[in-house]
């Protein structure tokens, strides 16, 4: 089962997907992106993913001259190509995939000179990839996973590349991962320029605490995460305390448990971080019934989402 890409419009597989080497989204990494994924088909928080989008573009002076809606329709149109619209994928699926789908939506500066100035671009491009939904292993929900700190590797800056910025330049993300892999690690906790926790390479972090969830603020550099956002809401409205915190490395290392929150893998349970357990190592209770909740509610609003798109069909 391979992925299915629009270009611009034009869907294909992805061995006949072709953008220009003069798209400044090659050349620079000029370029913004968002990955959604859905429930049965049904696209999750996506209104809130194309707010992120737009905020996103809006940093790095890229307008987005697609509405909302025709970002939906050609998702669900790519999504379709794949197999993956409301009815899934028919058959058996292939062993580590989901019915569900993955879909990466990225809007570059567009095609012009090999020149830093915008205004040789007219034209944004926008790309988009529909492919079955990974399955993270059952074993990092029910036991837990290890990551690493990311050394001599900090996070973007915020007055360098602000990491409110969903950009497609990953590289520093990309580093930070690297040292996971190499380490035997699914994830990579990055420090900020002061020494203090901001996120994993390619999720956002929390502890529990006596009780208390805690995650970064977005003052200590990270992205501003639609899971982590909901994560939280989900928390606080079943009496779960969720707040941000300032957070350094001896209150990982000293937390009851620890979790990461990504779109695609929802919560998974921190227990080990280097060669040191989080709380006695196993998979903690708040993290849990945050997992739970979290599912309960995306399942409840996925629901919601198909009955009133079946009533205005």
């Amino acid at each position: 089962m391979s992925a299915f890409v629009n270009v611009n419009g034009v869907i294909t597989d992805a061995a006949h997907a072709v953008i220009p080497v003069y798209d400044h989204g090659f050349l620079y990494g000029e370029g913004v992106y968002e990955v959604f994924r859905t429930y049965h088909g049904v696209p999750f928080l996506f209104d809130r993913h194309q707010a992120r989008l737009r905020a996103s573009a809006a940093r790095i002076g890229l307008g987005v001259p697609f509405t909302d809606d025709e970002i939906e329709w050609r998702s669900l149109a790519t999504m379709t190509a794949a197999g993956l619209g409301n009815a899934g994928l028919a058959g058996d699926k292939p062993s580590g995939l989901s019915n569900d789908a993955y879909v990466r939506i990225l809007v570059t500066r567009g095609v012009g000179e090999i020149t830093y100035d915008p205004a040789a671009c007219p034209t944004p491009s926008l790309v988009i990839i529909a492919k079955p939904l990974p399955v993270t292993p059952a074993a990092h929900y029910e036991q837990g996973v290890k990551v690493v700190m990311v050394e001599d590797v900090i996070r973007n800056h915020p007055e360098s590349v602000s990491p409110l910025i969903k950009s497609n330049n990953l590289l520093n993300n990309a580093l930070g991962m690297q040292q996971a892999i190499k380490a035997g690690a699914v994830e990579g906790v990055f420090r900020n320029y002061r020494g203090e926790l901001s996120e994993c390479s390619q999720s956002n972090l929390f502890i529990v605490s006596n009780g208390v969830v805690r995650t970064p603020p977005l003052e200590a550099g990270l992205l501003a995460g639609i899971t982590r956002a909901f994560t939280m809401d989900v928390g606080n409205a079943v009496g779960i305390r969720c707040e941000e915190a300032p957070l350094k490395d001896a209150d990982l290392f000293g937390a009851d448990e620890a979790f990461f929150t990504s779109t695609t893998k929802e919560i998974v349970p921190i227990v080990r971080v280097d060669d040191r357990a989080i709380g006695d190592g196993r998979v903690g209770p708040i993290t849990a019934r945050l997992l739970a909740e979290y599912r309960r509610e995306a399942e409840r609003l996925s629901a919601l989402s198909s009955r009133l798109s079946a009533r205005t069909s």
